[in-house]
């Protein structure tokens, strides 16, 4: 027996190198084995459409989990698996992903991005929506919080994707899509945008409907800036249509005796009722400012600026809203600008001409009543007799040659007294003032012409 131990123990030492050499070439030639069948069971689910897939191999044992659409698809992907050559053992751990009840998805918009939310029932969905997102957004950034999830509608990609042009024309808001009801809220970018989301939803697929539609337009909105030192009257925003348009520019161009009509209106669905009604009579307030600005905002008229003169502020604070349609708000933010320096009488006598040799006081046709649109004039001809206040003026009417000569004399009295009346209601004392017609007597312009007559009729302001 002790012979047998000592052999033992000459061969024990021999074998620990025989075992190191057969763990080694058992590693060596597994390693490729798992390798190969794990590329093998990958190539065999190339078209099978999973998500989170992983694969494990030990030995010839594979270890198959991932996330399937439908039970066929997952019962066919462990099959797939399974019928790979040299597995022996497929643990399945596939799971199908979970259903939504009900199937919910929205896209959100606010002012940094386009949200993408709720369930997506395909990754190729997920991955066509982003997509969509990005190329309909243009530069907007767009965040992807969707989930996979089973129960998603017929039709669903082609329905995500005609809201997803709708969410381009908010400016911001949400559209959801439940199951097959469809509901949007916010506001829309442009004005029209709410109507033209509206059209677009009428393309749903047969068996969708929408739930609720809270989109807002927005805001209707009409500027005008008076700028003195450029000398322009820039006219922006939105108008009803091309007549409203081309009503608004002549009107302007009326009542804005000296000033440029810069024209950068354009025409779009939306405008309030009694639109133009309240936006002409505003045009002529500004008109009467030394510099201003006009906005209008659905039913609600903001005046600001620099009355030329304390009477001129008190009557269109009090006044203008009394021209509006009913139901439209006006607010008034006008005071008065710093007097101007006093001139001379010789000055004075330059100041008048120069501004009516710009424009005429116009009165209605054949009477003595001063047309609105002469507002804008008859303050700044006022502003200039409050600058030289020892001058006497001489207003003088003049007429064209048509009708009876007593009449037009009849007429060119009225027409003077009715601009000294305009002066004296606005706090110039009545001394100063002298009425006088001369009928056709001075023309200045032969009376053969439309043009000729034009200039005939007309009020002169005369420095005595």
């Amino acid at each position: 027996m002790r012979g047998l131990f000592r052999w033992h123990g000459k061969w024990w030492p021999g074998v620990i190198p025989l075992v190191i050499f057969w763990a080694i070439a058992a590693w060596t030639s597994t390693e490729p084995l798992e390798a190969d069948l794990s590329q093998r069971a990958t190539a065999a689910l190339k078209d099978t459409v999973l998500d989170k897939r992983r694969i494990a191999v030990s030995g010839r044992d594979v270890t198959f989990a991932a996330d399937a659409f439908s039970e066929d698809g997952r019962l066919s992907a462990v099959a797939s698996v399974e019928a790979v050559p040299g597995v022996r053992i497929v643990n399945d751990e596939t799971r199908l992903v979970p259903e939504a009840k009900p199937f919910v998805w929205s896209a959100e918009r606010d002012v940094a991005r386009v949200t993408l939310g709720g369930s997506s029932p395909l990754p190729s969905s997920k991955s066509k929506l982003m997509e969509a997102a990005r190329a309909t957004l243009g530069g907007v950034e767009v965040a992807d919080r969707m989930n996979l999830a089973r129960g998603a509608p017929p039709r669903f990609d082609n329905v995500a994707l005609l809201l997803l042009d709708q969410i381009a024309k908010l400016k911001d808001g949400k559209i959801t899509l439940s199951d097959n009801k469809v509901t949007l809220s916010g506001m829309a970018r442009e004005l029209g945008g709410r109507e033209a989301i509206a059209a677009a939803l009428k393309n749903l697929p047969e068996g969708y409907s929408v739930a609720a539609n809270d989109v807002k337009a927005p805001p209707y909105i009409f500027q005008a800036y008076k700028d003195p030192v450029a000398v322009t009257l820039t006219l922006s925003g939105y108008v009803p249509d091309n007549n409203v348009h081309a009503a608004l520019v002549a009107a302007a161009g009326r009542k804005f005796f000296s000033e440029k009509v810069v024209d950068n209106l354009k025409a779009s669905i939306g405008a309030p009722a009694g639109f133009a009604a309240a936006v002409v009579p505003a045009l002529g307030a500004l008109s009467r400012l030394s510099t201003g600005t006009l906005v209008v905002t659905d039913r609600e008229v903001k005046l600001s600026g620099d009355a030329l003169y304390e009477a001129a502020a008190n009557q269109i604070r009090a006044g203008l809203g009394k021209e509006f349609p009913q139901g439209w708000q006006f607010k008034a933010d006008i005071p008065v600008k710093p007097a101007a320096a006093p001139v001379d009488p010789t000055v004075c006598q330059q100041l008048f001409a120069d501004l009516l040799g710009k424009a005429r006081i116009r009165f209605e046709s054949g009477k003595a009543d001063i047309a609105a649109d002469s507002a804008g004039l008859l303050d700044r001809l006022i502003e200039t007799a409050l600058r030289c206040p020892s001058a006497n003026i001489e207003i003088a009417g003049h007429t064209d040659a048509d009708g009876e000569e007593a009449a037009n004399q009849t007429l060119s009295e009225k027409r003077a007294q009715a601009v000294a009346d305009y002066l004296i209601k606005a706090g110039l004392p009545a001394s100063r003032f002298t009425p006088v017609g001369y009928g056709s007597t001075q023309p200045i312009a032969g009376n053969d012409t439309e043009q000729g007559k034009a200039q005939n009729r007309r009020i002169d302001f005369v420095v005595r």
